[in-house]
C-alpha cells in the first residue's frame, strides 16, 4: 500500500486551492476547493504554445475577442473592447475548472483600478456577469473577486460584499490591511508569504516572509468572530507550503502541488500543523477601531507599518500585475 503523500497530509489540515489556470493540473491532482488566478497566471497560460508554435488557447482567445466586440455594443458600450476581451479570457479559463472545484472561482480585477473604488466595483460586477453570460447554468455565487488591498480596493470589497458578491483582499502584508478587510466583510484575505518580486527576479529572496502574519491574522479573525478566512499565497517551496498546514486555506502553484504529491508524508519529521498550533509570536492587540473609520488615519498607519516595507510590497505587486495586464491587453488587440 502506497504511503500518504504530503499533499494528502496537507489536505487533512487545510483547505487546498490550486493557483493556476492550467486545467490539466486540476485533472491530475484535484479536486481542489478553490482556484485562484491573477493577470500573471492568465498571461502565462494564454501564451502557452503548441508543438507547431500556435497558441494552445487560440480558439478561446478568438472566442473572447468575438464576445468582446459583441458585448461592447450590446451590454458595455462604455468599456474598451480590449479590456472586455481580457476579462472574458480570464473567465473562460476559469470556467474550465468547474468539474474539479468544490468552492470558489477567483478572478482578479484590473490592477490599473487599484486606487478607484468605483472602477473596481464596476469591473468586479462585470466579471461576475460574464460568468453568467458565458455559462447561464453556472452559479455566480461561486465567483470570488480578488482585489488588491489598498484603501480603495477594500472599500470596493465592502460594497460588493453588501451586494452578495464574494471578495478576496489580495496582496496583503500586514495587520492594518487585515483589520480593514475584516471590517469590510471580505470573504477572504490572501497574505503573500513572499513578496511578489520573488517570482519574477531570479535569486531574489524576501527577507521578511509573512508566516507569522498568517497566524496572527487567523487568530485575530477567530477572536473577533469575523467571517473572513485566511488564504495564504505566494509560496516558493514544498517546505513553505507544509509550514502553513493548519491555515484555513492555502493556494499552491503547479510545481509545488506536484512536489507535494510526489513526496511521502513519512519523509517529514515535523508534526503536520505544528507551526499553526503554536499560535502567533505575538497577539495583535492594537486598538484600531478609529483608523478603520478614518481614511487618512488608516493610510498613515499602513504607511508606517513595518517602516514602510508593507506599503512598498503592495505597490510592487500592483506594478507587476499592471505590467501583466498591459501584456494581456496587447494580446487581445491582436485579435480585435
Amino acid at each position: 500500500m502506497a504511503s500518504e503523500s504530503l499533499l494528502n497530509s496537507l489536505r487533512s489540515a487545510s483547505q487546498v486551492d490550486c493557483d493556476t489556470l492550467d486545467v490539466e493540473v486540476a485533472k491530475e491532482l484535484g479536486p481542489f476547493v478553490d482556484c485562484t488566478s491573477n493577470q500573471a497566471i492568465a498571461f502565462n497560460e494564454l501564451t502557452k504554445l503548441t508543438p507547431d508554435g500556435k497558441f494552445y488557447h487560440e480558439q478561446l482567445i478568438r472566442d473572447a475577442a468575438k464576445d468582446a466586440q459583441s458585448w461592447a455594443k450590446e451590454t458595455w458600450s462604455d468599456v474598451d473592447p480590449v479590456l472586455l476581451a481580457v476579462e472574458i479570457m480570464m473567465v473562460r479559463l476559469s470556467l474550465q475548472f468547474a468539474p474539479y472545484l468544490t468552492g470558489y472561482f477567483h478572478v482578479q480585477t484590473n490592477t490599473h483600478f487599484s486606487y478607484s473604488i468605483e472602477k473596481t466595483r464596476y469591473n468586479a460586477e462585470r466579471i461576475v456577469e460574464m460568468f453568467k453570460k458565458i455559462d447561464p447554468s453556472f452559479d455566480v455565487k461561486r465567483v470570488c473577486i480578488k482585489i488588491p488591498s489598498s484603501w480603495e480596493g477594500i472599500a470596493a470589497c465592502k460594497i460588493l460584499e453588501q451586494k452578495g458578491i464574494a471578495t478576496l483582499a489580495t496582496t496583503m502584508f500586514c495587520m492594518e490591511q487585515a483589520a480593514l478587510a475584516a471590517d469590510a466583510g471580505c470573504t477572504y484575505i490572501a497574505p503573500y508569504v513572499n513578496e511578489l518580486k520573488v517570482h519574477f527576479v531570479p535569486g531574489y529572496v524576501d527577507e521578511k516572509q509573512a508566516f507569522d502574519f498568517c497566524r496572527t491574522a487567523q487568530a485575530y479573525y477567530i477572536e473577533k468572530k469575523a467571517k473572513t478566512k485566511v488564504l495564504a499565497a505566494s509560496l516558493t517551496s514544498v517546505a513553505e507550503v507544509m509550514e502553513l498546514a493548519g491555515i484555513q486555506h492555502v493556494t499552491v502553484s503547479p510545481p509545488l502541488l506536484r512536489g507535494l504529491a510526489a513526496q511521502s508524508a513519512s519523509t517529514s519529521t515535523e508534526k503536520v500543523g505544528g507551526y499553526f498550533d503554536a499560535g502567533p509570536d505575538k497577539k495583535w492587540t492594537t486598538d484600531f477601531e478609529a483608523e478603520l473609520k478614518d481614511e487618512s488615519a488608516w493610510r498613515l498607519a499602513f504607511t508606517r507599518s513595518g517602516n514602510g516595507k508593507y506599503e512598498e510590497k503592495l505597490i510592487q505587486a500592483i506594478n507587476i500585475f499592471s505590467d501583466k495586464q498591459d501584456e494581456l491587453e496587447e494580446l487581445a488587440r491582436r485579435y480585435l
